[in-house]
């Protein structure tokens, strides 16, 4: 028996006495049958507990899980060689739909979306070129650079020496690209003469940059050694370790993609804001148009936004929140713009 073929095996024991009629007699979840909705995600290397972007796509599928009564599952890819794979299991195995997870999952989405034309694909992250649409794939995209803009500002406004970072994963991935972005273009909107300081993990491969939380960390160390007061984590680990750094160092931090008030305990008291991605809501909300078998295809747009102070509220100045507000709002009217490009030129 391979080690999937286990997995699955395991995940029926721990189904059956929730989910009737889960599993047929080789222990798999029956996913062919009507009555039974499957929902399976690939991540990215990342992994689905790294308290950013991967998780927050399993909640959104726990979700499902709960309210709509969907059987999950998930695989956490560990190389890169394995995402086309990974996807077939789920699609194999007759899942009614496979979320993938990340902008690297974009070319094997769409060519699955392709060969397993039954089954209906979330790509998260994943920008679906035009004239590449494929009928069965939802892309869910966000606007990170408005998320950027807004925590730049805030970054900006709040801080005391002038000087401010970024600790990112690759640029080569857009949407961390357009954080950076964002992060800067918002920073300079409110402050022209803010000194950035924005560094992205490009110096290893892919399978890498995201799970490297002890580069984050030193990397967010030196930045504050040379006078940066608020520190933007952002890529999955590697940013947490930026987040983890800050906060040892009592400097303000700056979380990424979900409320990482919540993820990052570590850093609580020094967590500013977060730049978020309503993921998790996004996420749901596509699965539950793909039960009623109505999924969209192409593009979709999620929500994107900062999170609360939380702890630090009352350090935040009320013209600083009052003015963060109103980029919020022109933002989503289309007075402020990023001129944020949407994938690195």
């Amino acid at each position: 028996m391979s080690d999937n073929r286990r997995h699955f095996a395991a995940l029926c024991l721990m189904v059956a006495a929730t989910a009737t009629g889960a599993c047929n007699k080789s222990n798999k979840p029956d996913c062919s049958s009507p009555d039974v909705f499957c929902v399976g995600v690939v991540t990215d290397v990342g992994k689905v507990d790294d308290k950013s972007f991967n998780q927050s796509t399993w909640e959104g599928v726990q979700r499902a899980k709960k309210d709509l009564g969907a059987v999950t599952q998930y695989i956490e890819t560990t190389d890169p060689k394995d995402y086309a794979k990974n996807i077939a299991t789920f699609a194999e195995e007759k899942y009614d739909v496979v979320v993938t997870v990340g902008f690297a999952l974009g070319e094997p989405t769409r060519d699955a979306a392709a060969q397993f034309p039954q089954t209906h694909f979330i790509g998260v992250d994943q920008f679906q070129p035009p004239g590449a649409e494929k009928k069965n794939l939802a892309g869910l995209v966000f606007p990170e650079d408005h998320a950027g803009f807004l925590v730049g500002a805030v970054a900006a406004l709040t801080s005391k020496t002038g000087k401010i970072g970024a600790v990112l994963a690759t640029d080569v991935v857009p949407p961390v690209w357009r954080y950076g972005e964002g992060f800067k273009a918002g920073a300079r909107h409110v402050k022209p003469d803010i000194e950035l300081n924005v560094v992205y993990h490009n110096d290893v491969g892919i399978d890498k940059t995201f799970s490297d939380p002890e580069w984050g960390k030193t990397t967010a160390l030196s930045m504050i050694d040379k006078g940066v007061d608020v520190v933007f984590g952002g890529g999955g680990k590697t940013g947490n370790g930026a987040l983890i750094g800050a906060a040892a160092k009592g400097v303000y931090a700056i979380g990424v993609d979900t409320d990482q008030y919540y993820t990052v305990p570590e850093a609580q008291k020094f967590l500013l804001t977060s730049a978020m991605k309503l993921l998790d809501d996004g996420v749901f909300d596509l699965l539950k148009q793909a039960k009623a078998g109505s999924l969209p295809s192409g593009n979709v747009v999620g929500k994107a936004g900062a999170a609360p102070y939380h702890d630090l509220d009352s350090q935040v100045a009320a013209p600083v929140k009052a003015q963060v507000e109103e980029l919020q709002k022109g933002l989503r009217s289309g007075s402020v713009k990023t001129n944020v490009a949407p994938t690195k030129p």
